[in-house]
């Protein structure tokens, strides 16, 4: 990597690519992907996401090519309805990892990070004197009076939110759709996280999972995207749903340009300021030079 400052900005990306059964090789400054049906040449220049699903193997030329270009990889299940690893972020600074763990282990800046996020899913302002429990049964209520809405809107059938990890096609089609939805969305908001330096696992409603904070996330549009994508898609019953679903999930992601959005209410949410020109500003510094070294408080000059 020559310069660090020529990655590609996340805003600027075109969402996600799902694979599965096939080769990924480098091809010149991009990837090919092989399968029984030919060679797709795909750019990873404006590619923020690259899901690799059953049966697929990658090169370590392709691998070094999509970290260049700021693309986060990860391998997930079929359909990518299960997360198993992933790679790593294009950002080189601790800072914006540093400050969110400090807002995560402190009780009071982590309700009130808690309190943001829920405020910014409804569409009018919330009472301050609510508690964090009374704004986690006023979310419920407005989620379960979306499920409600998109239902008689597409006249899909909606008996609550049921599905098995263990026996996936046990679940109705739009419990699936939701699942798969779900599923590029938690993919996306995973990507923003690491691509401006901070950890999906330090979660401030969600907690102990690897993925908690990708789902604090995430949890910001669903009723803006997923609950309409899911039902929308259901409602036409294609042969093959749980595709059709990605493929309008990356329509929709364009159409609404949520990867402008994720990274500043990721900040907003955390009471930060946009830390571009910090970040910046390490990065131009010599990569070969050795990083600072902590000093308490008590010893700094």
């Amino acid at each position: 990597m020559d310069d660090l400052q020529a990655l590609p900005k996340f805003r600027d990306g075109l969402s996600h690519v799902y694979l599965e059964h096939g080769r990924v090789d480098q091809d010149q400054k991009a990837i090919a992907f092989h399968n029984a049906e030919g060679v797709t040449h795909i750019p990873v220049a404006p590619l923020c996401l690259l899901m690799l699903g059953p049966g697929t193997r990658i090169t370590h030329a392709a691998v070094r090519v999509l970290a260049d270009n700021n693309c986060l990889v990860i391998w997930c299940g079929e359909e990518n309805v299960r997360f198993y690893a992933m790679g790593m972020g294009g950002t080189r600074s601790a800072l914006p990892l540093i400050r969110q763990a400090e807002l995560a282990c402190d009780e009071d800046s982590r309700i009130a990070v808690a309190r943001r996020m829920y405020e910014m899913r409804f569409d009018e302002g919330v009472d301050p004197s609510l508690t964090i429990e009374q704004l986690r049964g006023l979310e419920g209520v407005r989620v379960r009076d979306t499920y409600a809405r998109w239902s008689r809107e597409t006249g899909v059938p909606w008996h609550g939110r049921s599905y098995d990890r263990r026996d996936w096609r046990s679940a109705d089609p739009v419990n699936r759709a939701l699942s798969a939805a779900n599923s590029c969305l938690y993919g996306l908001c995973h990507a923003a996280i690491l691509a401006a330096g901070y950890s999906p696992g330090l979660g401030f409603i969600h907690t102990g999972k690897q993925l908690s904070f990708v789902y604090d996330i995430a949890d910001l549009y669903k009723t803006e995207v997923s609950i309409p994508i899911a039902f929308g898609t259901a409602a036409e019953d294609p042969e093959e749903l749980e595709r059709a679903v990605r493929l309008r999930s990356r329509d929709s992601f364009r159409q609404t340009r949520l990867l402008r959005r994720v990274v500043p209410d990721i900040q907003k949410v955390l009471g930060q300021r946009d830390v571009t020109d910090e970040l910046e500003a390490l990065l131009s510094t010599d990569p070969a030079l050795p990083t600072p070294l902590w000093i308490p408080k008590e010893e700094r000059a």
